[in-house]
């Protein structure tokens, strides 16, 4: 295990906040690459969303309250993480999350997952109902997967007809070709209007912050991977127009609290329904005011408030 001082923080000389870069290398042969905070005895794992990592967490491990000890990972294909193996299921990524934690001794720890980071954290508390104290789930994938459609002659996703395997996910044009052919370009023009259109769609990072963002997004290796992962996702005990739900969203018995933004372009309310009908009475969905799909950038402060109540009580 290795790791480099990253960032010195505090509101005072008796109150330092160190923010670690570390690496950890784990028994599947990847290197995972991870932020560490300095905190207090509340661990707090964060588990970032596709198209970034754990570069895109620093308003909240800048800000969360020093009480709480933060780690947020890098996932396999992301960020500094290698992806010497190819992942074409969340499941993966849970397990990765599993060796993970047991390579850096983490135990009694909280999980939060935005986005795509969302389903991996619902798979590992499903697949690990022992582990984890309480799991926050923001602007989070469904339980029963993230739809990717195949698109109808006017080039509109047709909602009737679902991509069924990673060949067709390879080949999708609206999102997958073009996304991937910004990579390869290192378009940051094109992945800045993405960004805009539907991440940003109120409040902006900073423009020194958006650039690192950007660079961030483009270490990504599996973008193609990750789509077909989500569009195959479900833990429910139902079919979700694609594949049939393995059951498992019920073994999570650990306090669950849903966070989505009433503005969210990306994540519907719809999907955090299933999650709530799925995994039952441990969860609870609160709305953010006035957010879209990055509140860490649109309201940092009711974010932290919520997450941070949630967490102590």
């Amino acid at each position: 295990m290795h790791g480099e001082l990253l960032q010195l923080d505090g509101e005072s000389d008796e109150e330092v906040t160190e923010i670690m870069i570390k690496n950890v290398n784990l028994p599947n042969g990847e290197t995972i690459f991870y932020r560490e905070r300095s905190g207090g005895d509340k661990n707090v794992l964060l588990v970032h969303g596709n198209m970034n990592s754990s570069k895109h967490w620093d308003v909240v491990l800048e800000n969360m309250d020093p009480k709480y000890k933060l780690y947020a990972i890098d996932q396999r294909g992301f960020g500094l993480s290698s992806y010497r193996n190819p992942i074409y299921s969340i499941k993966e990524l849970a397990d990765d999350i599993d060796q993970f934690t047991k390579a850096i001794e983490l135990k009694d720890f909280s999980i939060i997952g935005w986005s795509m980071g969302g389903a991996v954290s619902i798979q590992y508390a499903a697949d690990h109902p022992e582990i984890c104290d309480k799991m926050i789930l923001l602007a989070s994938c469904s339980t029963r997967g993230y739809p990717l459609y195949e698109l109808d002659e006017k080039g509109m996703p047709d909602l009737k007809r679902r991509v069924e395997t990673y060949a067709q996910t390879k080949s999708e044009k609206a999102k997958v070709i073009t996304t991937e052919q910004a990579y390869a370009t290192k378009n940051r023009e094109l992945l800045r209007m993405i960004c805009d259109a539907v991440i940003y769609t109120k409040n902006k990072p900073d423009p020194e912050r958006y650039e690192e963002y950007i660079d961030d997004i483009l270490t990504q290796r599996n973008y193609a991977e990750i789509l077909h992962a989500l569009n195959t996702f479900n833990i429910s005990q139902t079919c979700n127009g694609l594949v049939e739900g393995t059951g498992e969203a019920e073994k999570i018995n650990i306090p669950t609290l849903v966070l989505l933004g009433d503005r969210d372009l990306v994540i519907t309310r719809k999907m955090n329904e299933e999650i709530l009908d799925d995994i039952g009475a441990n969860a609870k969905l609160l709305e953010l005011k006035d957010c879209g799909h990055s509140p860490l950038i649109d309201d940092l402060e009711q974010l932290l408030h919520l997450m941070s109540e949630f967490l102590d009580r």
